[in-house]
This record gives C-alpha cells, sequence and structure tokens, in this order.
C-alpha cells in the first residue's frame, strides 16, 4: 500500500464497515473489515494511479466523510439542513435529496476520543467500493486495473476476499454487500468509476463491449 494513500483507506474503511456493521462477533467484524478494506484499495489505486496522485491527496485532503453521513442518516439534523459543509461546498446534497434516513448519532469505538480521523475519508473511494462490493462484474475488470497503477510494483497483492469472496466472507458482510442498502452511497460516483473502467480498456476492447 501507498504510504500517501494509507491514512485515506484506513479512515474510508473505517467508515464503511461502522455504517454498515456485521452482527457477527470478532471474525466476522475482521473478515467485513478486510473485504471493505480490498475494495477501497482497488478504487483508490484506481482514482490515484501514480505516487504523485497519492501525495496530492495527502497535501489537499480527501474531503471527509460529511455527505456520506448525512446520506447514511449519521450527520445530526441541523448539519443536514444547514447547506454549510464546511468546506467548498463539493459535499452538499443536490437539491437537498438524502436517503431520507434518520438521524442515528455515530457510535464511538472503546477508547476513541474524537473524530479527526473522519476528515480523511475519501467520499469517492467510499462510493467506488460501494460499487465493487455490491457488483461482481465490475471486480475483475477493476483488480486488473488496480494491478496495473503504480501501487501494485512489489509483493503480490491478494484481493480474494473482494473478487472471490466464500460463504463465510459473505455472511459476515450482509451490510456491505447489500445492492439495495449501499446503493447511495454507491450511486453518487458510480459513473466516475465506469469511466475510469474505460479508460483502462483499450481502443479494441471498448469497441468489442460496445458490440
Amino acid at each position: 500500500m501507498s504510504a500517501d494513500l494509507s491514512s485515506v483507506i484506513a479512515a474510508t474503511t473505517r467508515w464503511l464497515v461502522r455504517a454498515y456493521p456485521t452482527a457477527g462477533g470478532v471474525l466476522s467484524a475482521s473478515l467485513a473489515e478486510a473485504q471493505a478494506r480490498q475494495a477501497v484499495t482497488v478504487a483508490a489505486w484506481l482514482r490515484y494511479p501514480t505516487p504523485l496522485d497519492a501525495a496530492l491527496v495527502a497535501v489537499a485532503g480527501p474531503g471527509g466523510a460529511l455527505r456520506l453521513d448525512r446520506i447514511t442518516g449519521a450527520a445530526a439534523p441541523e448539519q443536514a439542513g444547514s447547506g454549510d459543509s464546511g468546506g467548498s461546498g463539493i459535499f452538499d446534497d443536490p437539491g437537498g435529496a438524502s436517503a431520507g434516513l434518520p438521524w442515528i448519532p455515530v457510535p464511538r469505538e472503546p477508547g476513541e476520543t474524537g473524530s479527526a480521523w473522519r476528515t480523511w475519508v475519501d467520499e469517492v473511494l467510499a462510493s467506488w467500493a460501494a460499487c465493487l462490493l455490491t457488483s461482481p462484474d465490475l471486480v475483475e475488470e477493476a483488480v486488473a486495473g488496480a494491478l496495473r497503477s503504480e501501487h501494485a510494483r512489489g509483493p503480490a497483492v491478494d484481493f480474494r476476499r473482494l473478487a472471490a469472496p466464500d460463504g463465510l466472507d459473505r455472511d459476515a458482510a450482509p451490510l456491505l454487500r447489500h445492492p439495495d442498502l449501499m446503493e447511495p452511497v454507491a450511486g453518487l460516483h458510480r459513473d466516475g468509476l465506469l469511466a475510469c473502467l474505460g479508460s483502462h480498456r483499450g481502443p479494441s476492447t471498448g469497441a468489442a463491449a460496445a458490440d
């Protein structure tokens, strides 16, 4: 994993597994986190394929989890209605639309004293990861594209839990793998993922796929 992307990947993975938790025990939680982390890693390598891309994200910041929290109902009502994203406005919900879920305060983990990690959540990566977790037809192409990035140089990386989940994996992540539940997040930037995957296809491959 690129050191420049490690914080973004870790924070985005953490957001996903907290927004869509498993009902199982420690093993299920570990398996769900592994699947989410692999999906976020593939997304990160696709979106930021070079060390320069990763370095720019580290400098500029990935944006944070505010709109994701609004969509999943974890943002306080006054935040959702204020129209103030605390930044450039890129996380404003167009037209005021949201999933319409009731506000559920984000639970704190044991020993957690703050939420600074949430500023390292990347909305696009969370959306792309949601697409990969719920759209098996995209995974093979996405993994192949990620492995062509500069981040894949070095020891072989295993994305098996994302690409070929077994029964234990699926049982451990019923919410993360549920297309309907994940759609509000997956739908945010699905077009961008499809465009990215299209850019990895050669002209002849794209023409053949269009036939």
